[in-house]
């Protein structure tokens, strides 16, 4: 690891860097700045939470001339929130300095925005088509830029944005230096890089950089139609602190937050169709412990810092394997332990094969928890918080009314149905959960040793009992 100390950098950008806890550079940082700092065009290939705001925001606030009020650099961000973030930490690093920064964004008054582009900030963050709402109306002048960032490029070729960023970097000079960082390389955002690129300097994170060794990572082998009940017991069995729970499409993620609901489980979605206001304050609510699981498409969940995620399920397995780690890499942080279970119908086996060929690690097969095993596992959580207020010692005001029932009731009796009580059985309620065809049939290399296996000679772990 190299420390940042080591690098071309002011002592103003260390002072901060240091305030902000940063002492060696991950490896897209210790990729990306040295020569983003000689002003080479880049690609990085990185995921959310290796460092990268880091990797190009330091060469930025270090070639910003302050004394020049002009947009000097821009960031594009596929959403509102990952531009709040990218925004946040470039204020943090260029602090010292006094960089003026503004992030633009739809869902946010634009009079307000254009009277703070009157300030002449040095730095924009902003979405892609609010950033081609101010280039229309005039507000936004990029004849200065020098440096540009593409962040998340492939969610933002998800997310419908491709023509908008093609626009924008229309309007920004030919000769200025380009960013561009992205979990996959897919052709669309390839052929950006190669139309708006010079030379560019590839950096890309090794998978075994990209996988989060505190995971413990299961997958279980189930038809469509089972998923959903398997799901819930698991829950039950596992009882997570909080859970996110993935789905391929919007529809499976409103879908899967309602018949989880119906079931009883505080869960919420949020994916791109949902208005800026009400994901932020889902988001909210699962920070705040008001939800207990967040059920969410890949685009929604791109840029989110959550901390205290304990299990992260796969309802439909990712078509590639950045995706993969991208999602369980939203828990196991901060040095914590973190679960990740996979749902994998039988014709999708090959996508989950690519997965461990990529990261160099087999994920272990789980047996799906029966109905009495998921009762189990509500029953501890019932036992361990009757302790617990047993323990709290603040029965004062109940003693009478034990000593009366003890009279007419048994007392292991009482204890049993004070467990009842407070058990939340498994719910059959019917929900409708439409069933989503699997992923293109993967053709499976036949040489190696993990192509050729199949599931028999693996240990199989059964999904009862608790995984923390």
């Amino acid at each position: 690891m190299t420390n940042f100390s080591e690098f071309n950098i002011s002592e103003s950008t260390l002072r901060s860097l240091k305030r902000m806890g940063f002492e060696e550079a991950t490896p897209i940082q210790e990729g990306t700045i040295k020569y983003a700092l000689e002003g080479r065009d880049i690609i990085g290939q990185a995921q959310t939470g290796t460092g990268k705001t880091a990797a190009f925001g330091i060469p930025i606030i270090e070639k910003i001339d302050t004394k020049k009020p002009e947009i000097q650099a821009l960031i594009i961000a596929p959403t509102r929130e990952l531009a709040i973030q990218v925004s946040e930490e470039l204020y943090k690093i260029g602090y010292d300095k006094r960089v003026r920064i503004l992030s633009v964004y739809g869902g946010q008054d634009i009079g307000r925005q254009i009277r703070a582009l009157k300030n002449k900030p040095q730095i924009i963050v902003g979405t892609p088509g609010r950033i081609i709402d101010h280039i229309n109306r005039g507000t936004l002048n990029l004849e200065k830029v020098q440096t540009l960032v593409l962040d998340e490029a492939d969610e933002m070729l998800n997310m419908g944005f491709i023509d908008d960023i093609n626009a924008i970097l229309e309007n920004v000079p030919k000769n200025r230096q380009m960013l561009l960082f992205s979990a996959t390389m897919p052709p669309a955002i390839r052929k950006i890089a190669t139309k708006f690129m010079e030379n560019p300097k590839e950096v890309k994170i090794k998978s075994k950089e990209m996988t989060v060794e505190n995971i413990e990572q299961y997958f279980i082998k189930s038809q469509e139609r089972e998923k959903f009940d398997i799901l819930t017991r698991l829950l039950d069995v596992h009882q997570p602190e909080l859970a996110i729970v993935f789905g391929r499409t919007k529809r499976r993620v409103d879908e899967l937050a309602q018949a989880l609901t119906i079931r009883g489980y505080l869960a919420e979605g949020i994916h791109g169709d949902l208005s800026q206001s009400k994901r932020l304050s889902v988001l909210r609510q699962f920070k705040e412990n008001k939800i207990d699981i967040l059920v969410a498409t890949d685009v929604a969940a791109r840029g989110l810092d959550i901390s205290g995620v304990s299990h992260v399920y796969n309802f439909d397995i990712p078509q590639d394997p950045e995706s993969y780690v991208h999602r369980i890499g939203r828990t196991g942080r901060a040095g914590n332990s973190g679960v990740a279970v996979t749902f994998v119908t039988p014709r999708e086996m090959g996508y989950l094969r690519t997965v461990e060929e990529t990261t160099k690690k087999r994920i272990t097969p789980l047996r799906p928890p029966t109905k009495g095993e998921a009762l189990a596992g509500q029953q501890r959580l019932a036992i361990e918080k009757l302790i617990e207020i047993v323990q709290a010692n603040d029965l004062k005001e109940y003693r009478i009314f034990a000593d009366e029932l003890l009279e007419d009731f048994d007392a292991v009796d009482l204890v049993a149905a004070a467990i009842k009580s407070m058990t939340k059985e498994p719910d059959n309620t019917p929900v409708k959960i439409t069933e989503e065809p699997p992923l293109p049939a993967r053709r499976e290399r036949s040489g190696g040793r993990i192509g050729r296996r199949e599931n028999r000679g693996r240990r199989e772990k059964i999904g009862g009992g608790k995984a923390r």
